[in-house]
């Protein structure tokens, strides 16, 4: 049940919620806009019809309009968005101390709004939300990477681990997750129709979230690798399900070193089609 409810003293009957459905199966009857029951299988999901109602009279998969947000003077500066989006940089130092839970929570949930191919919404946050957490598997991940590297036991291509592990053991340099407290994966069904799409998209908005409230994150391909390619059993210790596509890693937490202008990259690489 689609549960698609439209309040009839609210609806001004503009047809904006008729006009936007991308599965176009919602019709105006009897004046007012309704979907057919043999319909419903079709419907995205996406909530479209919610959002782009200016009376806020439509109310669909037990959702109503009261429990959203107004879009009106709620969009950023523009000038202060690219201030974000240029000055977003990768830290890699660390404060060791936890993020605050309720934060924690929030860019997870903001994050979670991300676009997925086709509204699948099948992205998997799997997330190490502990700075003592981390530092087990931490501990676990290198001393089994020791381990390969004491084995030759690297896969061609991965030798550079090595030198990781050199500096771990000779100065507890934790190059693979730059001593951050916490850890995000993505993940998706590998059915799902954009599987890495989806983890990356979603991957960007909590970077951006997190830079905005002065959470400072990392890209972290070696943590993916090590996890995903190197030792597939710490996936398993992990949680992620076996049918999943690890999108990225990404390592976050209070920053210890704080930026102070944006760099100047550019000119954008643009060809524009004749």
């Amino acid at each position: 049940m689609l549960d698609f409810v439209v309040n009839c003293q609210t609806c001004t009957r503009c047809g904006q919620c008729v006009a936007d459905c991308p599965a176009m199966i919602i019709a105006m009857t009897d004046g007012y806009p309704a979907i057919a029951p043999e319909k419903e299988g079709a419907c995205y999901k996406c909530q479209h019809c919610l959002a782009v109602c200016p009376a806020g009279a439509v109310s669909i998969l037990g959702l109503k309009p009261t429990g959203s947000s107004s879009l009106i003077g709620g969009f950023p500066d523009p000038d202060r968005l690219e201030t974000l989006m240029k000055g977003r940089r990768s830290v890699r130092r660390y404060k060791d101390e936890n993020l605050d839970p309720v934060l924690f929570q929030r860019l997870l949930e903001v994050a979670w709004h991300a676009p997925t191919g086709v509204n699948s919404r099948q992205v998997r946050f799997t997330v190490v939300d502990d700075k003592e957490k981390m530092a087990a598997l931490r501990e676990e991940v290198m001393t089994e990477l020791t381990r390969l590297v004491r084995e030759n036991a690297l896969p061609e291509g991965m030798q550079f681990y090595a030198d990781f592990i050199r500096m771990w053991e000779e100065r507890r340099l934790d190059v693979i997750f730059r001593g951050a407290p916490h850890l995000l994966i993505t993940s998706v069904p590998k059915n799902v129709p954009t599987p890495l799409p989806d983890c990356l998209i979603a991957m960007s908005y909590f970077e951006l979230f997190a830079q905005a409230n002065g959470v400072g994150t990392v890209w972290n391909g070696l943590a993916k690798w090590a996890i995903n390619d190197l030792l597939p059993e710490t996936r398993l210790r992990l949680g992620i399900p076996e049918d999943h596509l690890i999108g990225y890693c990404m390592a976050f937490g209070k920053p210890a070193v704080h930026f102070a202008r944006t760099v100047q990259h550019g000119p954008a690489l643009i060809h524009r089609v004749i």
